[in-house]
């Protein structure tokens, strides 16, 4: 399979290999997992997700017997070497990520010394505050598998580094004469 997988794609697919799944169980799974931590994807996508991944020939349903049955949906072998290739490539391959506060850095010069500074400092709060609520989310559902455990100390990790750099640059904004 040449054709590269969404990140709510490859999600999807890789709940649907753990065993058969409906819609609605996979938002169940996604939800209990905390897994909109780490990936954007709504209830509402899903379905719409489920039906491309069945459209490229990655999963396929079944037909629900019963009045009230949901559509299940399995994994074909296609679907299964997607899952592999696709989740190889999303661990080797570095991709830039493209935060607001870039963006907001880049337009600096547009703001007042103080709202920019104010600014800084509101973003340094907000992410102790993420932090915080990270951690506490890490704590309530040990014990955790090894690769969640991960997943959990990467974003600390990059929220920490965040604080640091954010801590730095205010320090060095807040004593560097004001541009005019």
């Amino acid at each position: 399979m040449s054709e590269s997988l969404t990140d709510s794609e490859l999600l999807v697919l890789g709940l649907v290999s753990e065993m058969p799944r409906h819609g609605y169980e996979l938002e169940q799974v996604i939800e209990q997992r905390g897994m909109r931590e780490w990936t954007q994807i709504g209830f509402s996508s899903i379905y719409f997700v489920l039906g491309k991944l069945e459209k490229k020939g990655l999963v396929t349903s079944e037909k629900p017997t019963g009045a009230k049955a949901k559509k299940s949906f399995i994994m074909t072998e296609a679907g299964q070497e997607a899952l592999v290739t696709q989740t190889l490539s999303a661990i080797t391959t570095v991709r830039p990520t493209y935060s607001s506060l870039l963006m907001g850095m880049i337009h600096w010069p547009a703001l007042q010394r103080e709202q920019a500074l104010d600014a800084l400092s509101q973003r340094s709060k907000a992410i102790q505050i993420e932090l915080i609520r990270i951690e506490g989310i890490q704590l309530d559902q040990q014990p955790l598998p090894d690769h969640v455990e991960a997943l959990f100390d990467y974003s600390i990790a990059q929220l920490k580094s965040e604080a640091d750099w954010l801590q730095k640059t205010l320090d060095y904004m807040t004593c560097k004469p004001w541009n005019t």
